[in-house]
């Protein structure tokens, strides 16, 4: 799940395979393969096998052939890998922490990605500038808000796409996956992190540990939690009881 997940081309072949929405592509392995691409613009590409916003800047939405062969041929020469071109979402964005296996599986309250403290002009996208130049300790981004303030019908459809995704890439024990809606407002896979950072302090920007938080767990609460289901899925028995006993 870990390699599938960290290949974002790998992983959408995987979802589509599986009836997962998830936004259109194509795979650049060259600039000719960046001019071939049929579909329509905007679009958004990064690195295919990066984490962490590398290699995702406000440069990566193309309004045209000539931005988009520019960027492609940059980050194939930077990144050395293939590229993922996507169809641009334009709607709200969402992250959404999973726990557990199989029937057992459910997300954590949604959280809402709000843009409005990026610099003026800057497009909505949480890419390496929000994540690593732009919040600071002394002007931290006021970005995440948790529960997400959206209606109880697409607060459904973002968790059924969740865990749809979730099991389509075999995920365990626990997954933050990113959601975007397009421009009629449906509810999209970006991309699935079966190892997601939880930073334990609250004033830090970091996801999963906000929505347990919103769940009502505490950080100790949540680690214990995903240790617990790791090892239930292991041994068939309950962690905390033997930590008890």
């Amino acid at each position: 799940s870990l390699g599938l997940a960290l290949h974002k081309g790998r992983a959408k072949e995987t979802m589509v395979a599986r009836g997962v929405p998830t936004a259109p592509f194509r795979i650049a392995e060259s600039a000719a393969d960046a001019a071939a691409c049929p579909l329509p613009f905007p679009l958004f590409v990064k690195p295919a096998c990066e984490g962490s916003g590398k290699g995702i800047t406000v440069d990566n939405l193309c309004h045209d052939r000539t931005a988009l062969l520019g960027r492609v041929e940059h980050l194939l020469t930077t990144y050395r890998q293939p590229v993922l071109i996507e169809s641009w979402l334009p709607g709200a964005e969402f992250t959404v922490a999973v726990l557990g296996n199989g029937a057992e599986a459910r997300c954590l309250p949604i959280v809402a990605m709000n843009y409005a403290d990026l610099p003026e002009g800057a497009p909505p996208i949480y890419g390496y500038e929000a994540k690593w130049l732009w919040d600071t300790l002394d002007n931290p981004l006021d970005i995440y808000e948790c529960p997400a303030p959206i209606p109880e019908s697409l607060a459904h459809q973002i968790r059924e796409a969740c865990l749809g995704a979730y099991h389509a890439l075999g995920c365990r024990d626990w997954c933050r996956i990113d959601v975007r809606c397009d421009a009629e407002g449906q509810p999209m896979i970006v991309e699935l992190n079966p190892l997601p950072g939880v930073l334990p302090d609250p004033r830090d920007n970091s996801c999963f540990p906000k929505a347990a938080r919103a769940a009502g767990m505490d950080y100790d609460e949540l680690i214990q939690t995903v240790a617990d289901i790791a090892w239930r899925r292991i041994t068939g028995r309950r962690l905390l009881a033997e930590v008890a006993a």
